[in-house]
C-alpha cells in the first residue's frame, strides 16, 4: 500500500471524502430556513493502517457517517411543552369568545337589562294604573328575557363552534398519524440497511411536534428509527407501519366525543383521557367552563322567573283579577314574558289587594324590591351580585388563560432557541466549513496531480 498506486488511491479517497463534506455543507446552507431541519455533518476518520516497513502506513481518510445533530431530550421536552401550549392556546381562544357574550362595556348587556326591568317596576309604583308605565314595563321585560335568551344561545353556539374545531383536529390527527406510519416504513427500510435517514427523521420530528400541539401523547422510537405514538391513556395511534384512527362521534348532549378504534374495529371513548393539546383545551372549555356558565345563567333566570311569578300571582291586575304568571319558561334559553300579559298591559298585577283602591301599587313595590333582596346564593346575594360574580369569573378565566398562554409561549420559544443552538444551521459556521473542506479538496487534488507526475517519471524511466 506504500506504492505509488496506493498514493493515488489515497488521494482519490480524500477527494471523494471532502467532496461529500462539501455536499453536506451545501445541504445545510440550502436548508438554513427549513422548519425542523437539523444540521448534518460528515464524521471523518483515518483509514485503516496497513503494516509495512519500517512500520504501519496510513491509508488516508474515510467518511464514517453523515450524522444528524440533535438532542432527543430537547425534542421530547419541546413536544411536552407543545401539548401544554396548545391547551392554553385553545382555552384562551374559546374563553375570549365567551367573554364577548358577557360584555357589559357598551351599557347594552344583561346588567343594564336587569336594572331597566327593576326600574320599570319602580316607576309603576308611582302610577300603578298608568298605561304608559305598564307598556314600558312590558318592553323592558322583553329586553331582559331576550338578553338572557341570546346569552344562552351564544354560549350554546360557542359549544357548537368548538365541536367544529374538535372535528377538524381529529381529521388532522388522523392525517398526521398516517404520515408518521408511512415515514416509519421509509425510515425502517433505510436504517435497517445501515444508512441514516436524517432528512426523514427531521420530517418525523416535525410531525410529532405538530401532533403534540393538537393532543397529549407519549412517543418512543425503536432501534431503527420507527416511532410509536400513544394517546388516550396508552392507546396506540401509531405503531410500526400501522396507524389507528380517531373518530368524533355525537354524544347524548349533541356534542362530539373522541373515540379510538383498535385494529379489530372496536371503538373506545377516550374523551376523558384527552387533557392536553388544542383538543384537550377545546374539550375543557366546552364541557367545563361553558357548561358552568350556562348552568349559572340558567340559575339566575330560574330564580328571577320564580321570585317574580310568586309575587305576581299573589297580586291583582287593573280589573281586580288574580295575577297570572309573569314569566314563562324554566331557563335562560326559554325565558319569556307571558303572552297573555304581553297582549294586555292591564293584566300586570301591580295591586296588592282586590279592593281596586286607586293607587294600589303594593305588589309592584314588592316586585321592585326583589332587586335588592338576597335571593341568590342561599340568601347571601342579590340578582345583581350573582351576575357580577359570574362576569368576574369569566374575566378571570380569560386572564388566567392569557397569562398561562403567554408563559407557555415563552417556555416553548426558549426551548426552540435552545434546539436551534444545537441543531440549527449557522451560516457563519457553514461558510467556515465550506472553506475548510474546499482547501482540503484542493490539497487532495494537488496530491493526485503530484502522484500523476510521479507515475509519468516512472514511466519515462521504464521507457
Amino acid at each position: 500500500m506504500g506504492s505509488i498506486i496506493g498514493l493515488l488511491d489515497l488521494g482519490r479517497n480524500a477527494l471523494l471524502t471532502h467532496q461529500k463534506s462539501i455536499h453536506v455543507t451545501g445541504h445545510n446552507i440550502a436548508n438554513v430556513n427549513t422548519p425542523g431541519y437539523s444540521r448534518q455533518r460528515v464524521n471523518l476518520a483515518a483509514g485503516e493502517a496497513v503494516s509495512g516497513t519500517p512500520g504501519q502506513i496510513g491509508t488516508g481518510v474515510t467518511a464514517m457517517e453523515i450524522q444528524r445533530i440533535y438532542d432527543r431530550l430537547v425534542e421530547t421536552q419541546i413536544n411536552s411543552e407543545q401539548q401544554t401550549l396548545g391547551r392554553w392556546e385553545a382555552r384562551e381562544y374559546a374563553l375570549e369568545r365567551v367573554e364577548a357574550i358577557f360584555d357589559e362595556t357598551d351599557g347594552q348587556g344583561l346588567q343594564q337589562a336587569m336594572s331597566d326591568f327593576w326600574n320599570a317596576w319602580q316607576d309603576l309604583t308611582t302610577d300603578p294604573e298608568g298605561y304608559t308605565e305598564r307598556e314600558a314595563l312590558l318592553t323592558k321585560t322583553g329586553f331582559l328575557a331576550t338578553s338572557l335568551n341570546q346569552m344562552s344561545a351564544g354560549l350554546a353556539r360557542q359549544q357548537v363552534e368548538l365541536d367544529f374545531s374538535i372535528a377538524g383536529a381529529v381529521e388532522t390527527i388522523n392525517q398526521i398519524a398516517n404520515q408518521l406510519a408511512d415515514l416509519n416504513r421509509q425510515i425502517g427500510e433505510i436504517e435497517i440497511s445501515g444508512q441514516a435517514a436524517n432528512d426523514l427523521r427531521d420530517q418525523q420530528a416535525l410531525l410529532l411536534r405538530d401532533l403534540s400541539t393538537l393532543v397529549d401523547l407519549d412517543s418512543f422510537e425503536d432501534d431503527i428509527g420507527r416511532v410509536s405514538v400513544l394517546v388516550g391513556d396508552g392507546k396506540a395511534l401509531v405503531q410500526g407501519y400501522n396507524a389507528s384512527q380517531l373518530a368524533a362521534q355525537t354524544n347524548a348532549q349533541g356534542h362530539l366525543d373522541i373515540f379510538w378504534t383498535d385494529p379489530s374495529g372496536n371503538s373506545f371513548d377516550i374523551t376523558a383521557q384527552v387533557n392536553g393539546g388544542r383538543l384537550g383545551g377545546w374539550l375543557e372549555a366546552r364541557d367545563v367552563e361553558i357548561v358552568d356558565y350556562l348552568s349559572r345563567l340558567d340559575n339566575l333566570a330560574q330564580n328571577i322567573i320564580n321570585e317574580v311569578n310568586t309575587l305576581h300571582t299573589a297580586g291583582f291586575d287593573r280589573f281586580a283579577n288574580p295575577g297570572e304568571v309573569f314569566f314563562t319558561g324554566t331557563s335562560a334559553a326559554d325565558m319569556a314574558l307571558n303572552a297573555a300579559v304581553a297582549a294586555d298591559p292591564n293584566r300586570v298585577a301591580a295591586a296588592a289587594t282586590a279592593s281596586g283602591a286607586p293607587g294600589d301599587g303594593g305588589n309592584a313595590v314588592l316586585i321592585a324590591g326583589l332587586q335588592h333582596a338576597p335571593t341568590m346564593g342561599g340568601g347571601t346575594a342579590t340578582f345583581d351580585d350573582y351576575y357580577r360574580a359570574l362576569v368576574t369569573d369569566v374575566g378571570s378565566a380569560v386572564n388566567a388563560a392569557t397569562t398561562y398562554h403567554n408563559h407557555q409561549s415563552a417556555v416553548t420559544a426558549s426551548l426552540d432557541n435552545f434546539r436551534e443552538s444545537i441543531s440549527g444551521v449557522s451560516l457563519e459556521e457553514e461558510m467556515v466549513n465550506l472553506i475548510k473542506f474546499q482547501h482540503a479538496f484542493d490539497a487532495a487534488a494537488k496530491l493526485v496531480s503530484t502522484v500523476d507526475e510521479m507515475i509519468d517519471t516512472v514511466m519515462d524511466i521504464v521507457r
